[in-house]
């Protein structure tokens, strides 16, 4: 895969290097030359210098041949133009969007962009670790609008059927039991022991209605 890296910077350059070792073809662009150093030693991909809304350093990164574009400086508007011009322009098929600054995140989403908010995501990740340790992510889509838990069926669950827990809200579904080893789809006469483990897919606000479950209080 043909991939440009807009933005060089802890980001960008980690990223850029993720796809170097996976084997893809890299360019980074960054208009500040120094930031090339934060690239990992062994990274043989392309570097490209320059304006980064610039035609001319667009198209010498190779943006009219691109199968990927990943704008990832701390600019969202920035991240925004450089999107909006890849996709417009240059036709690139597959776009990805940084989300520096969460407040103007409803304006990348107005783009109809694939966007990766780090920070309202890790936010999310360490609130969930800290709230509950017997709730664990195991698969975030989007920016973590609807998650896959996995989650260990408590004492005050033992013995109950599935859907008297899980049919009362379009927040979460059921997704996999596993008991004793063996996983199954569950469904609504499932009985639940102590012990198991269930996955669940959930919104953030189904989450917590789950964790006040499991710990027998009301949300």
């Amino acid at each position: 895969m043909n991939v440009i890296v807009i933005g060089c910077g802890r980001l960008g350059s980690e990223l850029a290097s993720r796809l170097f070792h996976e084997g893809h073809q890299v360019t980074v662009v960054d208009n500040i030359e120094k930031s090339f150093e934060r690239l990992t030693p062994d990274f043989r991909g392309r570097t490209v210098t320059g304006e980064i809304l610039s035609k001319e350093v667009l198209e010498r990164a190779g943006i009219d041949k691109a199968d990927g574009l990943a704008a990832v400086t701390n600019s969202d508007t920035l991240n925004a133009v450089v999107a909006q011009t890849a996709r417009t322009i240059y036709k690139v098929p597959c776009i990805v969007v940084r989300n520096y600054d969460p407040n103007l995140r409803p304006v990348l989403e107005a783009f109809g962009f694939q966007i990766v908010s780090s920070t309202a995501w890790g936010a999310q990740r360490i609130e969930e670790m800290l709230v509950s340790a017997s709730v664990h992510t195991v698969y975030s889509a989007g920016n973590g609008e609807v998650e896959i838990y996995e989650l260990d069926v408590p004492q005050n669950w033992n013995g109950h059927v599935l859907g008297e827990l899980l049919g009362r809200s379009g927040q979460y579904l059921p997704v996999a039991l596993t008991h004793a080893g063996h996983s199954s789809l569950p469904v609504a006469d499932t009985i639940l022991v102590t012990g198991d483990l269930l996955n669940v897919s959930a919104t953030a606000e189904g989450i917590a209605t789950l964790r006040a479950s499991l710990t027998g209080k009301e949300a």
